[in-house]
């Protein structure tokens, strides 16, 4: 079973109905009007210089959140992704990470295309691998085996089902890389979900991770923007990478201070959006035909096999009544709750999916 969520082709058909329920991604939240005006009044400047007071502040707030020397803004996560890759790794070399982690499944084979690393995809239940599964991977030292040199691991587990990686296994993971030598990497998207969600601080996730980056375009709600974060050995020649695939940022700060206004506003709200996902579970639980993934976040997945529908159809049918979700396999759908879903169209989409499986 894929473990992509598919994108929908093309432009959006004008004859559906407006989205009163848009449960594709929290990738489509919009800025708020409180956020845009602090995008306005925002201090700005050449980030090449350093003299971006916006970023600046930024990079400097996200250095201490994670518990890292120094941090840099990136467009995307996928680049935040990609850059530690090719700052960590060398062509040939191997990446340890789970079989369905992004990096393997939605990042258009970056590693490979990019840095000539090869990704070996470990098992493990809802997203995640134990010490002991990583340690069976590890190859004899030999001039003729790929160098493993990097493990990745996912916080949260977004294939998974956005599932949050316990500290102690976790840190289990990253002292075993370690003792062997290897340089860890927390792809960390939705990482502030996983602090909320188990009250454990971003600094102690993350303290065994050569490297961390934040998204601030999901639940987080800015139009762009992610940091990457680590030492200051690896944020300099990530730097250059950087360069390398695009250069810095003239007046970022723009974007800059929209992450900066999430950090301030929106990490205590996604409390909501789990609150949310758990209703959500709830409700689809009771329609026949369905079997529903218990959400640990704000990421509800559930299989449609047992309504005779297949995931694309239901999520076809739904659309008619103004409630879009992701497909990610034949028969399962993700549904993905965010700040500009409110219980309001949690319960639309309830009732949509359940008049849609009737038939």
């Amino acid at each position: 079973m894929s473990a992509s969520v598919r994108m929908a082709p093309g432009r959006i058909d004008p004859s559906l109905p407006p989205l009163r329920a848009n449960l594709y991604s929290d990738t489509q939240t919009k800025p708020s009007t409180a956020m845009k005006e602090a995008m306005m009044a925002a201090e700005v400047g050449d980030e090449q210089h350093g003299d971006d007071p916006a970023i600046q502040e930024l990079c400097d707030r996200m250095a201490a959140l994670t518990g890292k020397q120094a941090a840099m803004f990136l467009p995307s996560g996928t680049m935040c992704n990609q850059i530690a890759i090719l700052t960590h790794c060398r062509p040939g070399d191997e990446i340890l990470a789970h079989e369905l982690s992004h990096i393997v499944a939605n990042e258009g084979g970056g590693p490979g295309a990019l840095a000539g690393a090869v990704v070996l995809g470990l098992k493990g239940a809802r997203g995640q691998f134990d010490a002991e599964t990583m340690r069976a991977a590890l190859r004899e030292r030999r001039r003729n085996s790929p160098p493993q040199t990097l493990v990745e691991v996912e916080q949260t587990a977004n294939a998974g089902g956005g599932t949050v990686w316990p500290l102690d296994k976790l840190n289990a993971v990253l002292d075993a890389a370690h003792a062997e030598g290897m340089r860890t990497h927390m792809d960390g998207a939705r990482l502030m979900n996983a602090v909320v969600a188990s009250g454990v601080p971003a600094h102690e996730m993350a303290a065994h991770c050569d490297s961390v980056w934040l998204d601030f375009t999901k639940g987080l709600g800015a139009p762009l923007g992610a940091v990457l974060c680590g030492s200051e050995d690896f944020i300099d020649r990530a730097w250059r990478w950087k360069q390398r695939l695009g250069g810095a940022l003239r007046q970022g700060g723009i974007c800059a201070a929209a992450c900066t206004y999430a950090l301030d506003h929106n990490i205590a709200r996604l409390a909501e959006d789990h609150e949310n996902a758990r209703i959500l579970a709830r409700g689809l639980a009771q329609i026949p035909g369905l079997e529903v993934e218990a959400p640990e976040t704000n990421l509800v997945f559930f299989d449609t096999s047992g309504t005779g529908l297949t995931a694309d159809e239901l999520a076809a049918r739904v659309r008619t009544m103004g409630v879009q979700v992701s497909t990610a396999g034949k028969y399962r759908v993700r549904a993905c709750t965010h700040l500009d879903v409110d219980r309001a169209g949690i319960d639309l989409a309830i009732q949509a999916v359940r008049e849609k499986t009737r038939g």
